[in-house]
């Protein structure tokens, strides 16, 4: 592969600008059965918390028209078996590994992230969208205060870079994502999914336990694209983008937006090859328009 599509997120050297998204990838084994990991970018694991999590009990997934809801609950072994079981796999695998945090309170946050300056990953993604129990169960990444006072704390604490990964669910993403790099981060990644709803009109009843559930895939990418635009505007520090990203041509419309690189996540379900497809892709681009990295684009629009 040429270096056409080498990417530099912050300090840490991509070999293109492709990334699994979390929740969506596991922790990559499932994968390896269509294709050598190493041809990513990178991988971000499922969402870890302290402690193990069940999950949501019912319907966790939904089919919609041009998506998917989710309401798995953030179901995951926690830090501790994540370290064991999962990461020493993980450590040997040629790409960047980004590990996604998330947390019920601030300590929990804080203590996941101390047990992971054990492990040399390059870098965290911070999920925000967990709520916050002092501020009455309103998630940290919906007001730029408590965004900014959570991710300060954890870039204190940890040994990794932090990127900050964003709810669309808030207020203004652009306040928040501002608030997110003054308090240290060294990266934005947005959009995590919208919040949506479900009924089963034969059963006369709501599809999921919780009523309300993520959606994501192809029918939110206009949203993630503008407040990709947005946030790429208004900060400094790189951003990952990710939102109903499908194909190569999708991913370069947020390069153009001015993201520095890309998630691909409910398409892994649909296809398993397509990140391998929108890398292929990309390169052909690049050759075809002349361009000697594909960062020539970022930011054009």
């Amino acid at each position: 592969m040429s270096k056409c599509l080498e990417t530099m997120f912050n300090e840490i050297l991509f070999k293109n600008p492709v990334i699994s998204a979390s929740g969506t990838f596991g922790f990559g084994r499932e994968y390896e059965a269509f294709y050598d990991l190493e041809k990513l970018g990178g991988l971000c694991t499922k969402g870890l918390t302290l402690e193990p999590k069940a999950g949501n009990k019912g319907i966790r997934l939904w089919e919609t028209p041009a998506g998917l809801m989710n309401s798995i609950g953030l179901e995951n072994p926690g830090i501790d078996a994540f370290i064991k079981n999962e990461w020493p796999h993980l450590k040997d695998v040629n790409t960047v590994t980004i590990i996604n945090v998330g947390g019920k309170d601030e300590e929990s946050y804080l203590k996941a992230i101390e047990k992971l300056n054990a492990v040399d990953a390059q870098l965290i993604e911070l999920n925000i969208s967990c709520p916050n129990v002092k501020a009455g169960g309103m998630a940290y990444g919906i007001k730029a205060t408590t965004a900014g006072d959570i991710t300060k704390k954890v870039v204190e604490l940890s040994k990794h870079p932090v990127m900050v990964k964003l709810s669309p669910n808030g207020d203004a993403i652009s306040e928040i994502a501002l608030a997110c790099e003054i308090a240290g981060a060294k990266g934005i990644s947005l959009i995590n999914t919208l919040q949506g709803m479900a009924i089963d009109y034969k059963k006369k009843s709501a599809v999921f336990n919780n009523l309300y559930a993520g959606l994501s895939g192809p029918a939110v990418k206009p949203i993630a694209l503008r407040m990709t635009h947005q946030v790429c505007q208004a900060v400094t520090i790189p951003v990952m983008a990710m939102g109903g990203i499908s194909t190569w041509e999708d991913a370069l419309e947020f390069i153009m937006a001015g993201a520095t690189c890309i998630q691909m996540g409910t398409m892994n379900f649909n296809n398993p090859m397509a990140p391998v497809e929108m890398i292929e892709g990309l390169e052909i681009y690049c050759q075809k328009e002349g361009l000697s990295n594909i960062s020539e684009i970022r930011g054009i629009i």
